[in-house]
């Protein structure tokens, strides 16, 4: 796997944070969070699952948006 120097900022971090803690989040916001948790302040990385995952989501929310009246 390629060097990767990017870490989840510490914006991003709380925002993921509040989402597990959110008793309304869906399994999929809870999945995407607890990955942006598990790379802040660490050299962890992106599995391919989980950029299927997110990208899978972001597909969905998109597509939704298109056919909302």
């Amino acid at each position: 796997m390629a060097n990767n120097d990017k870490q989840s900022s510490k914006d991003v971090s709380h925002l993921a944070a509040e989402t597990l803690n959110n008793l309304n989040a869906s399994a999929i916001q809870k999945s995407l969070a607890g990955s942006v948790l598990s790379q802040a302040g660490t050299k962890n990385q992106t599995g391919t699952n989980m950029e299927a995952k997110a990208s899978a989501a972001l597909k969905t929310y998109a597509q939704a948006r298109l056919l909302k009246p």
